[in-house]
């Protein structure tokens, strides 16, 4: 049974037809969003590791090594179902930082561009047996199936132009749904789908594979049972053939190669961000390899039963032809087919990137006058190719001369060497990078001498590996493991030890530590906006992309271009960091922000804690507190709800006076909410409360008492507290401030005050009406009198002065006993509805009779029928008190205007005039009994205290505005009564 090639060609075209439609339509949302992030999908995706060697290879393995093969689904299980230890923690440092590859991670955590540059350079060459294996099982199943398979593996060097021409298609398909954008949370939706289907694909016919199997060549299960009986080699072939040694590091081998080999980490971290999926895929992935690893001994025992000619590790394709079965054959060159390309897309994929951010950027980068996301997709698409490319001759150099479980055993053993540096970059702190480059170049140069080279060219070392582990030919690659793997460690340790980690390296192992909490310092920016950080990036990126880079950051953290906090602008420095980390690379995009956006030069001296950062990763970390460290964090939480709850203002300032805490009761005072202040100085709050703080502050006075501010045209009065810090070197010494209002206090002692006042004055009041009264009257009488009883006219000219004195001095007294009796029960009146436009017509009457006072125009503005509850005549009386006021504060012929406002609960009158105002010094006393500004004689200082007394009585309030307009001056009085109805 053969096929011809161009029919493979076109069965094979098809299938990458049928990929590029599922990935196209996922991008252009033709597949529902619920379906695309679906878990199910997110684990079929990570199926991407069951490459060609899944399909092909394991089949070899489990011929070679017996049970060992095993171990292929136990690692990578294992890995798994131990996410929390090491797969939680790794999502969680690539989620923070927009990290998408294992050298982002080993170049962000050792501060290193050589640590990323000589991973990249040593995963390439660790993967390229991998690349090959896929190019490989491809070229070998396209021969397979179109000649005669028995002389396939014997022939001369082959015809491979199918192989270029599948390499070149994985090119377009990479390029198109892996390189077609470039954002900072870049994420390949098309492709994910894609790979998730190819992973659905392989399954199904490997599956069919192992039921044709057991069900077609055994004849079903008892059947199959009975022939493992009949055929004790084939039981003893998976007991006996792998020692203990080489069992152990398959284990380790394939456990490493789930977070290290580039295929699987970018699918596992890149392309996704979310924790729960990562839980489900803790199980949901293991259930596949389970699924994908039953098939595998009945094909190997049909493949032996059927005596199969081809090699075992093509046992999967060599089960169709012997049983002469072209779909069955198809079936399996499907499976093989589905999973190298999603393997290769992938691995190029995440190379392409490492190679872009490691080794071209950090040599050159592009003139700000050129667009940067274009020249970085168009060379990271460039890269793309070349790196398919390179598999490609990396496949013609070895083709022929090693086995498809060897050429994936050496890729494997190539990826372990990262094991140590993974392993440190969360558990070990002390690690620096001169030690872990040390120990990688050590575990490299031995896989290379016992591993690669023998690959790739005819150097043998078999020799060695019998003399020093008593290793045979085909477990060499145990003993290179052991060994490579064993200096790298030791060397990586002691190096490390030897050696200073310097201090970026001791923050980002903070940073990457699983069982400490990042403590970011409160340092100072040389930057003061973001429109500055803008001009600054703009130096390396060109305008435009400084622009969409800080606008994006303000974006993600909700900012606006204004944000001038310092608080606010380490976020956004941090953001702005991690975002271009994904698109350049950590440690480009560190020595860009270090350069364009540094800290102040004494901030380092100076700097502390950034608190609320360490609270806001608590926050995010709380679901892995345990124990005595939950314990902690819940005592954390009481006290800083108590803080927050407090009915009294509680600020908190660091050394640098910036604000680290602004409980809810000093936002209800200040008007200021708590996020738009967190983080700033206190110099930059709006007045009046930057200068009241910022002078408590930094004065020596622990306790203010009574300072009077104005908020919105209203005085408050406020007592303040402050901690002194003990003198120490604790970079974390701040201040306290407490801060409480005591305005309700100030007017309640006032009113009482007030009050106190006003009753001695009625007092004092009602004593000199009584006392003075009779005789005024008496001295009245006499003056009448003499009027009667002479005829002389200046008698009775000084007469009738008499009688104009004494009703001077009687309307004096009846002042005075108004006063006295003002608010006293006796004084008081039901009240009732009183109509506002009547009242104030009979006072504009009443003051118009007096033909000698200064001339004033009154102008009455009131609405007609607007009633406030009240009476009647204590009305009259403070509209009269008014407006005389008014008018003798005005000039002559200005203009005296009684407006009204309403609503529905109350009224406002207002008198208004064009005089000079009154000074601040003298406003608050107007009220108060016996103050006045007119002339001696002129006044008694007794009206506006009798108003005041009347309109409180009244249920009512009166203030006053001076100037009452900006531009005319003058004083504005404004009575607010109750409103009513008229019965």
């Amino acid at each position: 049974m053969n096929f011809e090639l161009w029919q493979l060609f076109l069965a094979g075209f098809g299938y990458m037809l049928m990929l590029f439609c599922i990935a196209s339509a996922t991008e252009r949302g033709w597949i529902p969003e619920r379906v695309v992030r679906h878990p199910a999908v997110y684990i079929l995706s990570l199926g991407v590791f069951a490459s060609a060697w899944a399909i092909y290879g394991i089949v070899g393995l489990a011929h070679q090594y017996g049970y060992g093969f095993l171990s292929y689904y136990v690692g990578l299980a294992g890995t798994f179902l131990f996410a929390p230890l090491l797969l939680m923690p790794l999502l969680r440092i690539c989620n923070d930082n927009l990290l998408s590859s294992l050298a982002d991670v080993l170049s962000f955590r050792y501060r290193s561009q050589w640590a990323g540059a000589i991973t990249t350079i040593f995963l390439l060459l660790a993967v390229m047996p991998l690349l090959a294996l896929q190019i490989q099982a491809v070229s070998d199943s396209l021969h397979i199936l179109s000649s005669d398979h028995h002389a396939a593996f014997n022939s001369d060097p082959r015809d491979d132009n199918l192989a270029l021409i599948f390499c070149l298609m994985i090119s377009a398909f990479t390029v198109s749904f892996g390189s077609r954008h470039l954002t900072a949370h870049e994420r390949h939706n098309g492709l994910v789908v894609a790979i998730a289907f190819e992973s659905v694909v392989k399954l199904v016919a490997f599956s069919i594979i192992g039921l044709v199997a057991v069900f077609y060549v055994f004849g079903g299960l008892s059947e199959l049972e009975l022939w493992l009986q009949q055929n004790d080699e084939a039981l003893s072939l998976l007991n006996s053939p792998a020692q203990h040694n080489s069992t152990r590091s398959l284990l380790l081998i394939f456990f490493s190669a789930a977070v290290i080999m580039p295929h699987l980490f970018h699918m596992t971290f890149a392309e996704n961000t979310n924790f729960k999926v990562m839980q489900t895929a803790s199980w949901g992935f293991p259930l596949l390899l389970l699924l994908m690893s039953l098939p595998v001994l009945p094909i190997l025992w049909s493949g032996l039963e059927l005596d199969s000619h081809l090699p075992s590790e093509y046992y999967t394709l060599g089960i169709g032809i012997e049983l002469n079965s072209p779909t069955l054959s198809l079936i399996a060159f499907f499976g093989g087919l589905s999973a190298a390309s999603g393997a290769i897309i992938v691995i190029t994929l995440a190379l392409a990137s490492m190679c872009l951010k490691h080794l071209i950027l950090p040599i050159y980068r592009p003139g700000t006058d050129r667009d940067i996301y274009r020249w970085l997709l168009w060379i990271r698409r460039l890269l793309i190719v070349c790196i398919i490319l390179a598999g490609y001759l990396f496949f013609r150099v070895i083709v022929g001369r090693e086995s498809l479980s060897n050429l994936g055993i050496a890729a494997f053993i190539g990826s372990l060497q990262f094991l140590p540096g993974i392993i440190a970059t969360l558990y070990w702190q002390q690690a620096n990078r001169i030690g872990l480059i040390a120990g990688l170049a050590a575990g490299f140069a031995l896989w290379l001498l016992m591993l690669l080279g023998p690959i790739i060219t005819d150097f043998n070392p078999v020799m060695v590996g019998q003399f020093y582990f008593n290793y045979n030919h085909n477990e060499l690659w145990s003993a290179a493991a052991i060994l490579s793997l064993g200096c790298n460690t030791a060397i990586f340790i002691i190096v490390s030890l030897l050696t200073k980690t310097t201090e970026e390296e001791v923050t980002a192992a903070e940073i990457c530590s699983t069982d400490d909490i990042i403590r970011p310092t409160r340092r100072a920016l040389s930057i003061r906006t973001p429109q500055e950080m803008k001009q600054q990036l703009s130096n390396a990126l060109g305008r435009r992309s400084a622009e969409r880079e800080v606008n994006q950051a303000l974006t993600e953290l909700q900012m606006t271009d204004t944000e001038s906090r310092p608080f606010a602008l380490r976020r956004l420095r941090y953001r702005l960091e991690a975002n271009l980390s994904s698109l350049m690379g950590p440690s480009v995009a560190h020595e860009m922000v270090e350069q364009l956006l540094p800290y102040t030069e004494n901030s380092k001296d100076q700097r502390g804690e950034d608190i609320n950062l360490i609270e806001g990763h608590l926050e995010n970390y709380k679901t892995h507190l345990t124990g005595l460290a939950a314990d902690l964090d819940n005592l954390r939480r009481y006290h800083r709800q108590t803080l927050q709850d407090l009915p009294i203002g509680v600020c908190s300032l660091g050394r640098d006076n910036e604000i680290l805490m602004w409980n809810q009761s000093l936002s209800q005072l200040t008007d200021i909410h708590t996020f738009d202040v967190i983080g700033s100085l206190l110099t930059n709050l709006p007045q009046p409360w930057a200068e009241l703080l910022d002078g408590f502050s930094t004065s020596a006075e622990p306790h203010l008492y009574k300072q009077r501010i104005d908020v919105d045209g209203s005085p408050r009065w406020i007592n303040l507290h402050k901690t002194s810090p003990a003198m120490s070197n604790d970079l974390n010494d701040g201040k306290v401030l407490v801060i409480e209002d005591a305005s309700d206090l100030q007017r309640l002692e006032d009113e009482l005050t007030h009050s106190e006042r006003l009753a001695s004055i009625g007092r004092l009041a009602a004593g000199v009406a009584h006392e003075i009264g009779n005789p005024i009257t008496g001295i009245a009488c006499l003056a009448q009198n003499l009027r009667y009883d002479t005829d002389n006219p200046d008698s009775l000219e000084t007469a009738q002065e008499i009688l104009h004195q004494t009703n001077r001095v009687s309307k004096i007294v009846q002042t005075l006993v108004n006063f006295a009796h003002a608010g006293t029960e006796s004084s008081r009146h039901d009240p009732e509805p009183v109509d506002v436009f009547g009242c104030a017509e009979e006072a504009i009457h009443l003051l118009e009779l007096n033909k000698e006072a200064r001339p004033v125009h009154f102008s009455n503005q009131c609405a007609e029928q607007l009633f406030v509850l009240g009476d009647t005549q204590r009305l009259l009386q403070v509209l009269v008190n008014l407006l005389s006021n008014a008018r003798d504060a005005s000039p002559a012929n200005s203009l005296v205007s009684i407006t009204t406002k309403h609503n529905n609960t109350e009224v406002l009158i207002s008198v208004t005039d064009e005089g000079s105002g009154i000074s601040k010094e003298h406003i608050e006393q107007i009220f108060d009994p016996f103050f006045t500004t007119k002339e001696a004689g002129d006044g008694t200082g007794l009206g506006l205290s009798l108003v005041y007394s009347i309109v409180e009585d009244l249920g009512g309030h009166i203030y006053v505005e001076s100037p009452a307009d900006a531009i005319k001056g003058g004083t504005r009085f404004t009575v607010r009564l109750p409103y009513s109805v008229p019965n």
